[in-house]
């Protein structure tokens, strides 16, 4: 039961597109992530992801459309809805999604990760 200063927390990775864990709680996790360009096309079959940006602007692409999400903004995207998240410069995202999420769903690139660091 301790704080988390997440701000602090982006000031000990540099990788893009490499989430770190900063929290669990009920079957979910609390992740940090930096990014930058351009995420591959994909879902997640059984779990809903919600993206929360902190600093920069994050796009997220839908096949039917796009949504700009800046600062202090968050969007949820459901469960099977395919999504491909890009940034133009380095934006810092927080991401609330269940432990069993996979980091590119079933697509899998040399972007994938199986595992995330615990910082």
């Amino acid at each position: 039961m301790e704080k988390i200063n997440i701000l602090s927390k982006y000031k000990t990775f540099k990788d893009h597109w490499s989430p770190h864990s900063i929290a669990e709680l009920n079957g979910q996790q609390v992740l940090l992530a930096k990014v930058k360009g351009v995420f591959v096309w994909h879902s997640h079959k059984e779990e809903d992801e919600l993206f929360h940006v902190i600093k920069g602007k994050l796009k997220m692409e839908f096949r039917d459309k796009a949504v700009e999400i800046l600062p202090g903004e968050m969007i949820m995207v459901p469960k099977g809805v395919e999504h491909r998240p890009s940034a133009d410069e380095e934006t810092w995202i927080l991401l609330f999604e269940p432990i069993s999420t996979k980091h590119t769903g079933e697509e899998i690139s040399e972007i994938t990760k199986d595992e995330y660091p615990k910082i």
